[in-house]
């Protein structure tokens, strides 16, 4: 019987705060700080109906009081649909530091006007505390999500090129800022002095231009970089490795022919999708071809590759058999355009699957098929891409052969976080050369059983690549083919490096996400796509002066499809202030819980995942403590005091908190576990957000002639209703989940059976049908997923079926399925945190 995650924590954790180090993500003793008289803001007890600024919970009676002020006040739809409602369909203009975006669920506009979008940069808190002793003392994470490479809506502008010749992009001389909005012009436009150290810098003088009566620059508007929030650059020579131009990037696909994947048919439809997806590589925009060249590799025990030379009339295949020093046969057709060796690669194509028909081969390497693709780059002098689709654990007799180490009866013992480390030696030294060349592994994954996930998805989770997995693989395999599709076509940058510079008196000094890094400063990304976000957090080291606020620069060097060195830069603005309040009004619950979650992931590699649970409920609780001490008006401790923009953060924590991979159940496969757990690390916030929030959208009450989706409802069982049916999603699976007593014209129109008995209770699948409802179903999950990172496996499950355990996990605000207390419990006991801390 599992103890809910408050019940396990409650054990230790009013005498727990004392013992955990002061390491980034760790907790200690807080002294509160007197009370502000200041900007104080009314609570409101929960049996009003009004909402304002604060909500308070009588402790007596807790649940009856949790229950009537979540009614009232807490609802996490409610949050979203008032956002919505507020600025939704308006344009947000970017012109005010420390101004708090939309949320990441309300659609809107975009207007650059000095600060960059969202979609790129979110903050926790668009007021950062003024001094280290007030960050201390509040303990909210001072952190960026950054999303360098976002995808701009059609409606948007795409961003400005700036060109300054051999010259290159204009520097601050000390601390070498990009030239910004925040560069202040002196001396009649002479020199500008840095908004980042504050050092006096001369214009070089072709860069020279008369300041206006206000004292800017003439051309202020038309310098993208004097009044644009984020814009590219063209680098220069120097910024190439060599100082040479790089050569355009390649594609190497690499597919494992062993007996499972002949078998299943999976070879089959790799071979035949790649031949129509060659034709839609990305390309640079306005070009009729893509620049990228492209190349194939088979293997089981032993490599193939392959020589596609245009000239050929065959393809020839090349064998190395000595996978412990891996190199690459042949260069000259190995690697081609694939609009002139179209020919011979289809016939490769066409010739794999009965090559390998016959083949009794289970065994298979791994660690050497990243050898030969970045050797491969190597020798072309090039960064690009692998796309590695394999389906068993690497046992064959080669460097980075692993065993089975899933061991259940680790869960819940010191020795658990052993299962999500990988196994170092060759894959780490496989990274380091991966990384150095530029080269990106994607990876496929089919496994039927165990595979050590946490090491073979170390390299592409290092290189900024993708890991899908697609347990017990059919051939009708929809949601494979959409990820490779989407994969193969997004753009992206290519041997990228990300700086994050700041203003005086805080740095950046952590950072997670799908990256690599050498020292304490440069992030490094074999590759860069609209998918992948780094979470960035700062720390002070001085004063931050309340005038001047807190600027940041994400500088991204990066190579582009076509071969051309640039550099993206994004500029964000903050307030500062020496209130408290100003610091819990400007915070960002989803950016807040992004933070926590990539923290916690990466915690739990060191500690055991009881403490960093106990470390999440304890900081959460010390956060809400210190706004009730520093900034809510006096109220009897029985209440339940909540900064307005955090009213969610609560569910979202005990979300988090009963992810499979923080659970810790031995009713989970450490695979699916270690799985979620680095895909989570490469998410921006709009995933995270929707991850640990799903919809749960109702479909029987729809409006079929509408083109709106219906407005989600709460996460919780008591939603659902017999007679209904109701849509789930959360950014990873699509649930239809059908009510006993669904209408049976409902059933006939979407199903085209007479009735739900009629349906089988496994393997369903949603017909295309020509009538209203069927098309309106179809619409709403056709619209939800284009706004997904990755294509969403629809499941339909029947009430009370056996199917509907794996659809009732996500229903968040309930009691965990595999552990994990309900929203109602959380909040009570995080109120009894709460009021320890206080007393």
């Amino acid at each position: 019987m599992h103890r809910s995650i408050a019940a396990q924590a409650i054990t230790s954790a009013a005498h727990s705060h004392s013992h955990l180090s002061d390491d980034s993500f760790s907790l200690t003793h807080v002294t509160f700080a007197p009370k502000e008289n200041r900007n104080r803001q009314k609570s409101v007890s929960a049996d009003h109906t009004n909402k304002k600024s604060e909500i308070g919970i009588g402790q007596e009676n807790c649940n009856r009081c949790i229950s009537n002020f979540k009614v009232h006040c807490l609802l996490q739809t409610q949050v979203i649909e008032d956002d919505q409602a507020k600025r939704g369909g308006q344009v947000y203009v970017t012109n005010i530091r420390g101004q708090v975006p939309p949320l990441v669920t309300t659609d809107f506009t975009v207007q650059d006007q000095g600060n960059a979008s969202p979609r790129f940069m979110r903050c926790t808190t668009y007021s950062f505390p003024s001094t280290a002793d007030l960050a201390k003392q509040c303990k909210v994470p001072l952190a960026a999500i950054i999303k360098p490479f976002a995808t701009v809506p059609k409606n948007e502008t795409p961003l400005y090129i700036v060109n300054h010749g051999e010259t290159g992009p204009i520097r601050c001389n000390r601390c070498k800022a990009y030239m910004c909005p925040y560069m202040q012009f002196i001396d009649g436009g002479r020199r500008y002095q840095c908004g980042f150290c504050s050092c006096v810098n001369e214009v070089p003088v072709q860069y020279f231009q008369h300041l206006d009566h206000m004292g800017r620059r003439m051309d202020l508007y038309e310098r993208p970089e004097l009044s644009l929030g984020s814009y590219e650059f063209i680098a220069t020579l120097d910024y190439c490795k060599n100082n040479k131009p790089p050569n355009p990037p390649v594609y190497i696909f690499m597919i494992d022919v062993s007996y499972n994947n002949i078998k299943s048919g999976l070879v089959k439809l790799i071979c035949e999708e790649l031949k129509t997806l060659l034709d839609r590589l990305p390309k640079e925009e306005g070009a009729e071809t893509s620049p990228i060249k492209v190349g194939f590799v088979t293997y089981n025990k032993i490599l193939h590759f392959y020589n596609v030379k245009s000239a050929l009339a065959q393809p020839q295949m090349m064998v190395v058999s000595d996978v412990a020093e891996m190199f690459v046969p042949l260069l000259d057709g190995f690697l081609v355009n694939f609009q002139e060796s179209r020919a011979v690669v289809n016939n490769l194509l066409d010739q794999i699957p009965d090559m390998f028909a016959d083949t009794n081969e289970s065994e298979t390497v791994f660690a050497p098929v990243i050898q030969a693709g970045v050797e491969a780059l190597k020798a072309a002098e090039c960064s690009g891409k692998l796309f590695i689709f394999h389906s068993s654990i690497p046992t064959a007799e080669a460097p980075g052969k692993l065993k089975n180490r899933d061991d259940r009866k680790l869960v819940g013992t010191e020795k658990e976080k052993t299962l999500f480390q990988p196994q170092r030696g060759v894959y780490e030294q496989l990274t380091k050369d991966c990384v150095a060349q530029g080269c990106c592994v994607d990876l496929f994954l089919f496994p039927n059983q165990y595979v050590d996930i946490a090491t073979m998805g170390d390299v592409p989770s290092h290189t900024s690549g993708s890991i899908y997995k697609y347990s017990n693989f059919q051939v009708n395999g929809p949601q494979f083919i959409s990820d490779l599709r989407r994969d193969v076509e997004k753009s992206i940058g290519f041997d990228a490096i990300m700086r994050v510079r700041t203003g005086t008196g805080f740095r950046a000094t952590d950072f997670f996400g799908a990256i690599y890094m050498n020292n304490t400063t440069d992030v490094e990304m074999a590759a860069v796509d609209c998918d992948k976000a780094v979470t960035v957090e700062f720390k002070h080291d001085d004063t931050l002066s309340e005038e001047s606020g807190a600027v940041m620069q994400c500088a991204l060097l990066y190579t582009t499809i076509g071969g051309q060195r640039r550099l993206r830069i994004h500029n964000l603005s903050l307030n500062c202030s020496s209130q408290l309040s100003e610091l819990y009004k400007s915070c960002e619950t989803d950016a807040l819980i992004n933070f926590f979650a990539k923290s916690a992931y990466r915690a739990m590699l060191n500690q055991p995942l009881k403490t960093v649970r106990e470390i999440l409920v304890n900081q959460m609780a010390h956060m809400l403590a210190c706004y009730r001490k520093s900034c809510a008006s006096p109220s009897a401790a029985s209440q339940l005091i909540l900064p307005d923009a955090m009213k969610v953060f609560p569910v979202y924590m005990n979300s988090l908190l009963k992810t499979a991979t923080l659970v810790g159940s031995t009713e989970l496969s450490t695979d699916d576990r270690a799985f979620h757990r680095l895909l989570v690390n490469a998410m921006g916030v709009e995933e995270t957000q929707v991850l640990l929030y799903p919809r749960l959208i109702p479909l029987h009450t729809m409006d079929v002639s509408s083109e709106v989706i219906p407005a989600p409802v709460r996460c919780s069982e008591e939603r659902l209703s017999e007679s209904g049916m109701f849509l789930l999603e959360n950014g990873l699976s699509v649930f239809l989940w059908l009510g006993q007593a669904c209408p049976p014209d409902l059933i006939q129109n979407l199903f085209s059976v007479p009735s739900l008995g009629h349906l089988p209770s496994e393997g369903m699948s949603l017909p295309v049908l020509d009538n209203a409802h069927s098309r309106k179903i179809h619409s709403i999950i056709s619209s939800i997923s284009q706004q997904r990172a990755t294509s969403m496996k629809l499941l339909i499950v029947k009430q009370k079926d056996q199917s509907e355990m794996l659809f009732r996990q996500h229903l968040v605000e309930d009691k965990g399925l595999h552990g994990g207390a309900s929203y109602m419990d959380f909040l009570c006991y995080v109120h009894r945190e709460i009021r320890q801390l206080l007393t």
